[in-house]
């Protein structure tokens, strides 16, 4: 029987894929082509491309999830024709969203949780600029009323995200980011006074700053604000950006007072996509009630069918995050989150312990009473190298670390960050470690005097 010879022309699926027209030539980067390719071809050209990316589970810059579970994946696929934002065509995803809302308004501790109002967003940005949007709504119309000048308003936070910084800019808002005094890693009651005035539509505390991991005093910053409010008159309300803490501290820090039992605190936002344990593209706001959310930024739509409600910045988006969110709250509970966010932070103070015996380090932050995270500078000596270039040799180990300035008025302090979550082990923690050892023992026998080596990613 004769052997069927092989068309290299051929571009059906029975052809080794990289025999194909495709593979042999660089794919196109910024000009669609003129003829198309087998899908397997397609897949596989891309996939190797992103075989450049760095591992994600090796990622310890990032607050992202980069593990999820089988099941997730699967929803996911099941859910990649549900656009979030028409309600009419997807209401049982509409209802899941709304369910959600509600259980982290009782989470959070809302007065009447079944009640409250607030909604899904892409993350974190988008939902903290929702709730800054409604501070200055709110604000504006008091000052109206009250015939007073609206032009300038300002906004008072700690050392925050860049998200806030894009929402002065963009929505025409003073930032009055309180610089870091003596060994503060965050803003103090004892700064309000000075950073608050008339114009003032709000405080922002950080549940989980990010470049340290620490947690803002909001209790302590709103006990602050009342004594304000009796003294000088002024009504400054609370926004939390909880985008991390927001899923930790409800589980393993449950004495905490940071929330809704603080009359104070109007606005809540959290990342689904970080420790929420959802997958990237999801986060939340919630208010405390439904008067806390101006009219004026919610709008109707009619064309898609129906007469929806929407106060999003975005329209369009995947529902598949929003499912997976429910699904972990129906498959973890509170006992779930609990187990997982203390197996985390037990390992970052385990880190914590180990890199104060190993190095030239000195600890900012250890993992106790924040983030399950650490925070840590080099002790005052020439070591011959700077946590830039140890972040670039462990990067040779596949390991991404963040190290960068702290922010004003201790630019001069550089540090470096490793954040644990959900899916970084205590044996893959280990494994960290030993390169670490290995890498500093390089760099002290190998140091480089001129270092070049630049401030590393430390995502938010």
């Amino acid at each position: 029987m004769p052997i069927h010879k092989v068309d290299l022309n051929d571009q059906s699926t029975l052809q080794d894929i990289y025999a194909t027209d495709a593979s042999e030539k660089g794919l196109p980067k910024y000009r669609l082509p003129d003829g198309g390719a087998e899908p397997h071809a397609a897949y596989s050209l891309v996939r190797d491309e992103l075989l450049l990316d760095g591992n994600a589970r090796q990622n310890l810059a990032t607050f992202c999830t980069t593990w999820v579970e089988d099941e997730v994946k699967q929803l996911m696929t099941d859910a990649v024709d549900k656009n979030m934002i028409d309600k009419d065509e997807y209401p049982q995803t509409a209802e899941i969203e709304n369910r959600c809302v509600h259980i982290l308004a009782d989470l959070w501790h809302a007065e009447k949780s079944w009640e409250t109002v607030g909604c899904s967003t892409t993350g974190s940005s988008e939902a903290a600029m929702l709730g800054g949007l409604a501070f200055k709504w709110k604000w504006r119309a008091r000052r109206e009323a009250e015939g007073k000048d609206t032009s300038k308003p300002n906004i008072v936070t700690g050392p925050v995200q860049i998200c806030w910084k894009k929402f002065a800019r963009y929505f025409d808002v003073e930032i009055r980011e309180v610089p870091l005094e003596g060994d503060a890693l965050g803003i103090q009651p004892e700064d309000l006074r000075k950073y608050c005035d008339e114009n003032t539509i709000g405080v922002v505390a950080t549940l989980g700053v990010t470049f340290t991991g620490i947690y803002e005093p909001v209790e302590a910053l709103a006990r602050e604000l009342d004594s304000m409010e009796r003294d000088l008159g002024l009504d400054i309300p609370i926004h939390v950006d909880a985008a991390s803490g927001g899923f930790i501290a409800p589980f393993i820090q449950r004495d905490l007072v940071w929330d809704f039992q603080i009359p104070r605190v109007r606005s809540i936002n959290a990342s689904g996509h970080k420790y929420g344990l959802a997958p990237l593209g999801v986060g939340w706001v919630i208010w405390a009630s439904k008067e806390d959310l101006p009219e004026d930024l919610i709008f109707y739509v009619d064309y898609l069918g129906g007469n929806m409600p929407t106060f999003a910045l975005n329209f369009s988006r995947p529902g598949g995050e929003i499912i997976a969110q429910y699904y972990n709250f129906l498959r973890l509970g509170r006992d779930g989150y609990t187990a997982i966010q203390q197996a985390c932070a037990d390992t970052a103070q385990w880190l914590g312990a180990e890199l104060a015996k190993i190095g030239p380090f000195e600890m900012v932050y250890d993992g106790h009473g924040g983030l399950p995270a650490v925070a840590y500078k080099l002790t005052d000596a020439d070591h011959g190298f700077t946590l830039y270039d140890l972040s670039e040799r462990v990067r040779m180990r596949g390991w991404q670390i963040a190290s960068y300035p702290l922010p004003s008025n201790r630019q001069e302090t550089v540090v470096q960050r490793i954040l644990i979550r959900h899916g970084v082990s205590r044996d893959l923690v280990e494994l960290l470690l030993d390169d670490m050892k290995r890498a500093i023992e390089h760099l002290s026998k190998n140091p480089i005097p001129n270092s070049t080596a630049k401030p590393g990613f430390h995502h938010g």
